[in-house]
């Protein structure tokens, strides 16, 4: 049986240097000398929660996300033992982040309008405000967009043309929410629903007709 004459705190070391940028955890087995060492081991590691895959075999993780002992204390707990070797079965990498949420109104329109097909020609756009307290003062900075209130949500509604026919602009609805941005007003714009390349032949364009009435 091959046991390495590298101390394992130093194996753990080498193998942790060689691992891709952002791993979370890896999984790692230790091969001790005999049953014995195995036993003594297991003690010495007992914070890790190792277990016994076989006889002279240890099974245990090392994890940067708080899932199991952390690289620091693996160190501290690995040079207690002094023959072994350490073999890296797995690793994970670190999940990723959630895109950060926009923290504007201008940038929550840039993203609905970024998620929209490319010929996006109408849209029927919801301006949801984190306060009833700002849907007044909305209203008057947003006057071309011709917003409606939905019910009594904090919530403001409009419809918006990319090229012509009913609707306000994209830029200018931009620029509508940007004034809100430049008072503090909170919220976020998302697209309830949208039609592509419409044709406006003889008409202001296309109209829904929700719960009721058109819009």
């Amino acid at each position: 049986m091959y046991v390495s004459l590298v101390a394992v705190a130093e194996q753990w070391k080498r193998i942790g240097s060689e691992l891709p940028e952002g791993w979370a955890r890896v999984e790692l087995r230790l091969q001790l000398p005999d049953r014995a060492a195995a036993d003594r081991a297991a003690a010495t590691l007992a914070p890790a929660g190792p277990f016994r895959a076989a006889p002279t075999v240890l099974a245990f993780a090392i994890a940067r996300d708080g899932s199991a002992v952390g690289p620091e204390n693996a160190v501290r707990l690995l040079s207690r033992i002094p023959r072994g070797t350490l073999v890296l079965e797995s690793s994970q990498a670190a999940a990723k982040a959630a895109p950060a949420p926009a923290s504007t109104l201008a940038e929550s329109w840039d993203a609905a309008i970024a998620g929209l097909p490319a010929d996006w020609s109408d849209a029927w756009v919801e301006l949801a405000l984190t306060s009833t307290d700002y849907v007044e003062r909305a209203s008057v900075l947003c006057i071309q967009t011709n917003p409606r209130r939905d019910g009594d949500r904090a919530a403001l509604r409009f419809r918006a043309a990319r090229r012509s026919g009913y609707g306000v602009a994209a830029g200018m609805a931009r620029r509508c929410l940007e004034r809100c941005d430049g008072e503090g007003i909170g919220g976020a714009v998302s697209v309830l629903r949208v039609l592509c390349d419409t044709d406006h032949a003889g008409t202001q364009g296309p109209s829904w007709i929700l719960d009721g009435q058109t819009v």
